[in-house]
């Protein structure tokens, strides 16, 4: 037997810095997650339609941004808050941590107007800021993804934005997770220090953009095998309850207190 066989390794590798690594795979997992999580969230607390959800929260952000009055914004808020108690607790933390930390990037922006004597600004802005976000975050954690889908349809958006919007979030989870598998192999294969982070990177951009090549093109033949002709369709019936009468019921008043607030 060779001698070299016999001898103990003693070969310590040198330390090196994988903090770019693990943020990345943080966040590539935590991207994946909150779609999943979306997409996965069979929960329907308000048993109310996803199209009078959609349009009236696109609506409510519409009267929010013209609206002149900060008593309507209140009151806006109010209705929210009261929204979010119904919501579990969980979604209720993040809906809120989004908010507050947008509501005060937009403080922080608008502190120069203060020296100019624009105190209104910095009290409006923000206000409609948070609102806006919080009513958009609660139709987010409140409604799947196919349902929005279905409702854009009913709006008769073109079929190639929504075939676009749907492609892409499908496509942005399953990218996600071959990402982080060409992360995780990088981590593990990288012994010792690493003097060319930028060529591994390079590496992975290259591949990520093959794959996903060669996953459009098997995208494409396998819809052009089943006839997909580019058209969606609306296979369940509109439903109308009780829940949707009370929800337009509230939201008329909406309108209704916008209109009579800000009639100067």
């Amino acid at each position: 037997m060779p001698e070299w066989l016999l001898t103990t390794e003693n070969f310590t590798p040198s330390k090196d810095k994988d903090t770019f690594i693990n943020k990345s795979i943080l966040s590539f997992m935590q991207i994946i997650s909150l779609i999943k999580a979306q997409d996965n969230n069979t929960a329907d607390i308000f048993r109310v339609n996803a199209f009078f959800r959609v349009l009236f929260t696109l609506m409510l952000v519409v009267l929010v941004s013209l609206s002149a009055s900060v008593t309507f914004v209140y009151i806006t808020i109010g209705y929210l808050l009261v929204l979010l108690c119904v919501m579990p607790a969980k979604d209720i933390i993040k809906i809120l941590r989004v908010s507050l930390v947008m509501t005060l990037f937009t403080i922080i922006i608008l502190i120069p107007t203060v020296f100019y004597g624009n105190t209104f600004s910095i009290v409006i802005i923000p206000l409609k800021v948070f609102t806006t976000i919080v009513a958009v975050n609660i139709l987010s954690n409140s409604t799947k993804w196919n349902q929005i889908i279905s409702t854009l349809k009913r709006f008769h958006l073109p079929d190639l934005i929504i075939f676009v919007l749907d492609i892409t979030i499908k496509y942005i989870v399953m990218l996600g997770e071959f990402t982080l598998d060409m992360l995780y192999a990088l981590k593990l294969r990288s012994v010792g220090k690493n003097k060319n982070k930028v060529t591994s990177l390079s590496g992975i951009a290259g591949t990520m953009f093959l794959k996903s090549r060669i996953m459009a093109e098997e995208m494409y033949g396998a819809m052009e095998c089943r006839g997909f002709t580019g058209e969606f369709h609306i296979y369940e019936k509109f439903r109308f309850g009780l829940a949707d009468v009370f929800y337009l019921l509230i939201n008329s008043g909406i309108i209704y207190i916008f209109i009579f607030l800000n009639r100067g």
